[in-house]
């Protein structure tokens, strides 16, 4: 079997899996955030954190919870790290560094998950387990009820209040991620990911010597970092590391649980505004960007030009021959176009217009599907901003699931879609300004320029993959890349908390012979365009000076 065909039927089946458990996924959660019954271990959750699960929230309330639980978030997870040294089960490891410490801490509650460090030579199994692992549970968790609350905001009328964040929040973890967790733990165990809480030991190495490795629970963090679009590994070569993706179909089950809940929320976003129709235009959207941009990452990597990339039938560098270029470039598709940030090859060994691929995915606002809840909203953000361009060119006051859009939501859409930008551009520029942080590029030129863009565009944006050229271990990129990832997450989350809440307000507007069909492949159409164009015209001059330009030169 051919390798281009190889990869073709892993596409097939990965749709015909996402296909199978799109309608029963989307209607549970859809269930699970409409329910007005708390379960038994749920009311102990919140008879511990002191909070009544009843009582509704506005979009300011709402906020503050968001932001409470991450700034505590933040604090004890940086503790945590700063005491490792005196941990039990530490495997002698000594406590991190203050900026290292900071910087991994912002990044794991921001659901970024990028990492400066050697997971194997740097944490031990508490920090690991007691706080990373945790963390992938509870920064997603965040992500689903901020898109939850606007959702309710498109669905509610004559009412500011959006539901209760710490009800949303305990829910998304008990009922949603924990059981798929367990369930997809066993599969990666049964894949030969390994799970036990073993100290460092010696093995032996083919040809002669020794090698030392630590174990881990594993493969129970592998498979909340894929679920939860989290992104951050056990090992330094996450999951091109047989420890965490042995094989073939445990990386291929690994794409599948990046992509399973971003798109089923489309569905549960259907069912909660009463229009299933709905939830497939934005389903549509997502799929045809998500199915474009695997089809010219396979292109590109397969057609490698040159006697090295013609004797290893395409752009193997940096991949590993377990999964080929058709695995590889599946993986780096959905893990950039999500905010999940694994990897299981090094994008900086990609071809130049395929590393440019996976920034102009993150660059996009990681909406085809995007991150678990953060890719819903930022999609809906995007699909104001279509209808607001359409209302322009008819003439007409813009409306979206029969609420209008005017002046103060396009003003909330705008700021959104602007943030995350700014950071990117801004750190960037600054980082080539500065005599000290250009010494970390291992490389010169484009692909150096590429590198140090790679790292801001996927901190601000949430992702947590590098280009692995970089070292990112500085003062300099720790404290930035920290304060990227934190602005990058919570800000755009301060405009979609004000839209819900300015949504929610509104009386419904009737639909009349001139109201805009959002349910439409033709709205579909509008809002890929839209999203293309808004990104294009950010980015482009960047990506010229990098990947674009490294491309041509080829």
């Amino acid at each position: 079997m051919s390798p281009v065909l190889a990869g073709v039927l892993q596409l097939l089946a990965l749709v015909a899996a996402l296909g199978l458990s799109y309608r029963p996924l989307g209607d549970h959660m859809a269930r699970v955030y409409s329910s007005e019954k708390h379960l038994r271990p749920e009311k102990w959750i919140y008879k511990a954190i002191g909070a009544n699960p009843s009582v509704e929230m506005r979009w300011p309330a709402y906020l503050r919870g968001v932001l409470a639980f991450s700034a505590v978030s933040v604090l004890f997870l940086y503790l945590l790290q700063r005491v490792q040294g005196s941990l039990p089960g530490s495997l002698g490891f000594v406590s991190i560094d203050p900026d290292q410490a900071f910087n991994t801490a912002a990044s794991f509650v921001a659901n970024t998950n990028w990492q400066s460090y050697y997971g194997e030579q740097a944490m031990g199994h508490v920090v690991q387990t007691g706080g990373l692992a945790v963390q992938n549970f509870v920064s997603a968790a965040v992500g689903m009820a901020v898109a939850v609350a606007l959702v309710r905001g498109f669905a509610r009328s004559r009412t500011g209040e959006l539901g209760n964040f710490w009800a949303d929040l305990v829910r998304g973890v008990v009922r949603i991620l924990l059981p798929m967790a367990v369930i997809g733990a066993l599969v990666l165990v049964a894949c030969g990911a390994i799970q036990n809480f073993s100290g460092i030991h010696e093995v032996g190495q083919f040809g002669g010597g020794t090698q030392q490795w630590n174990g881990g629970a594993v493969a129970s963090q592998e498979v909340i970092k894929e679920l939860g679009t989290n992104g951050g590994g056990y090992f330094n070569a996450n999951s091109a590391h047989p420890f965490e993706n042995p094989n073939g179909l445990s990386n291929l089950f690994e794409i599948y649980l990046i992509l399973v809940i971003p798109f089923a929320l489309t569905r549960t976003f259907g069912r909660m505004v009463g229009s299933i129709k709905q939830g497939y235009a934005i389903l549509g959207t997502m799929a045809a960007i998500w199915i474009g941009f695997t089809a010219l990452m396979m292109w590109t990597e397969f057609a490698g030009r040159g006697p090295a990339f013609e004797l290893a039938g395409g752009a193997m560098e940096g991949k590993e021959t377990r999964f080929g270029i058709a695995g590889s470039s599946l993986f780096s598709v959905a893990t950039t176009l999500t905010s999940t940030g694994a990897v299981n090859s090094f994008h900086s060994s990609y071809t130049g217009f395929g590393g440019g691929l996976t920034m102009l995915g993150m660059q996009l606002g990681e909406i085809a599907p995007g991150g678990v809840g953060s890719g819903l909203y930022g999609m809906l953000i995007m699909a104001v901003i279509a209808v607001f361009i359409a209302g322009l060119m008819v003439g007409r006051t813009p409306e979206y699931l029969g609420k209008k859009i005017g002046t103060r939501e396009i003003k909330f859409a705008a700021c959104y879609i602007l943030v995350t930008p700014a950071l990117v551009l801004c750190f960037t520029a600054a980082s080539f300004v500065l005599d000290t942080p250009s010494h970390s590029m291992t490389n010169s030129g484009a692909h150096g320029f590429s590198e140090i863009l790679y790292a801001f565009t996927s901190g601000a944006n949430n992702n947590g993959s590098a280009f692995a050229g970089l070292n990112a271990d500085t003062q300099w990129f720790n404290s930035t890349i920290g304060l990227a990832m934190l602005l990058g997450r919570f800000l755009p989350m301060v405009f979609v908390l004000a839209l819900a809440g300015s949504l929610a307000e509104q009386a419904p507007v009737p639909e009349t012979a001139g109201t805009l069909r959002t349910e439409k492949p033709l709205f579909t159409g509008l809002l890929v365009g839209t999203i293309m164009i808004i990104a294009g015209l950010t980015y482009f001059p960047a990506l010229a000076l990098g990947p674009l330009a490294e491309g041509l030169a080829a």
